[in-house]
C-alpha cells in the first residue's frame, strides 16, 4: 500500500513537471536550452525537465496602464498637469519577450512623451476643445513605434487636465470678462432694435399724419371748390332773376329804388364807423350818382 502510494506520488510530480496548462488569458513563450522554443497558447502542452522551461507568461487580454501625471507647457506657455490611460494588447508573445525589454514601461514612458510633444503644440483652449484629436494622435504615435515590441495599442484617453491655480484664477476672470462682455453686447442690440422699433413707429405715424393732413386738405380743398360753384351758380341765378325783373314793368324804378337803398345803408354804415364825420361837399353830387345808377340798371335791362 505504501509502495502504492509512492508511485501514484512520484507519478504526478514527473507529471507536473512534463505537463504545463496555460490559462485562458495567458501565453507563455518556452525556451530550449536558453533559446526560444516555442508560444504556448491556452491549454495543455508537454516539457522536457531541465531542457525545457517556461521563460515569459504573458496576458492576452487587452490591459490598461495608469500614466502618470507629469507637467507639460502649452503653445501659449500655460503650465498644466496632465494624466491619462492607455489601452494595449499583446499580439505577439515573442516581440513582447525579446523585442523590448519591458513593454508596459516603454508604452507608459511613450505615451508621455508624445503627450508632452503635442500639447506644446496646442494653446490651453486647444487641449480642452481638440482633446479626441490629442487622443488620437498619441495612439498613432505610439502605435507606430509598437509594431516591434509585439503589441497593439488600441487607444488613449487623456484622464485630468489640470491647469495650475493662478492660470484657473486667470480663467475664470477671463471667463467673467467674457460673460460681461455678451451680457453688454445682448444689451445694446436689444436697445438698437428699441431704438429701431421706435423710429420704425414714429416714422409711420409721421407717414399717418401726412396721409391724414393731406386727404383733410384735399377734403377742404374739394368742399370750397363745392362751395365756390355753389355760389356762383346761386350769383348767376341771381343775376338772372335781377334781370328778368328789371325786364318787367315797372322793374326799372324797382331795381332804382333797391339800390338807393342799399346805398344809404352803406353809407350809413361807413359813417357811424369813421372817426372823422364826413359830408359831401357838393350836394349836386348825389345827383351824379342816382344817374350813374341809373346806368346800371339800363345796363342790366339791356
Amino acid at each position: 500500500m505504501t509502495l502504492i502510494t509512492l508511485l501514484v506520488l512520484a507519478t504526478l510530480i514527473i507529471l507536473k513537471i512534463l505537463l504545463v496548462i496555460v490559462p485562458m488569458r495567458e501565453s507563455f513563450v518556452v525556451e530550449r536550452l536558453g533559446k526560444f522554443r516555442a508560444v504556448f497558447q491556452p491549454g495543455l502542452h508537454l516539457l522536457i525537465p531541465i531542457i525545457d522551461k517556461v521563460a515569459y507568461r504573458h496576458e492576452i487580454r487587452e490591459q490598461v496602464f495608469d500614466i502618470p501625471a507629469q507637467h507639460c507647457i502649452t503653445k501659449d506657455n500655460i503650465q498644466v498637469e496632465i494624466d491619462g490611460l492607455v489601452y494595449l494588447k499583446v499580439m505577439d508573445p515573442q516581440l513582447a519577450s525579446y523585442g523590448i525589454g519591458d513593454y508596459r514601461n516603454a508604452a507608459i514612458n511613450m505615451a508621455q512623451t508624445t503627450m508632452r510633444s503635442e500639447v506644446g503644440k496646442l494653446s490651453l483652449g486647444e487641449i480642452f476643445s481638440e482633446r479626441e484629436t490629442l487622443n488620437e494622435t498619441i495612439v498613432r504615435e505610439i502605435d507606430k513605434a509598437s509594431k516591434s515590441w509585439g503589441i497593439k495599442v488600441y487607444r488613449y484617453e487623456v484622464a485630468n487636465i489640470s491647469p495650475s491655480t493662478h492660470v484657473v484664477t486667470t480663467l475664470e476672470k477671463q471667463m467673467v470678462a467674457e460673460r460681461d462682455r455678451r451680457a453688454d453686447i445682448t444689451l445694446a442690440t436689444a436697445e438698437k432694435e428699441a431704438k429701431i422699433n421706435m423710429s420704425e413707429g414714429e416714422r409711420q405715424e409721421a407717414i399717418n399724419h401726412s396721409v391724414g393732413e393731406r386727404q383733410r386738405r384735399i377734403n377742404i380743398a374739394e368742399g370750397r371748390a363745392t362751395e365756390i360753384s355753389l355760389l356762383a351758380q346761386a350769383q348767376a341765378e341771381g343775376i338772372a332773376m335781377v334781370a328778368e325783373a328789371i325786364n318787367m314793368p315797372g322793374g326799372n324804378k324797382a331795381i332804382k329804388m333797391r339800390l338807393v337803398d342799399q346805398f344809404v345803408t352803406e353809407l350809413g354804415t361807413i359813417l357811424e364807423g369813421a372817426d372823422i364825420s364826413v359830408l359831401p361837399s357838393e350836394m349836386a353830387r348825389v345827383k351824379g350818382i342816382f344817374e350813374g345808377l341809373d346806368q346800371v340798371t339800363k345796363q342790366f335791362k339791356g
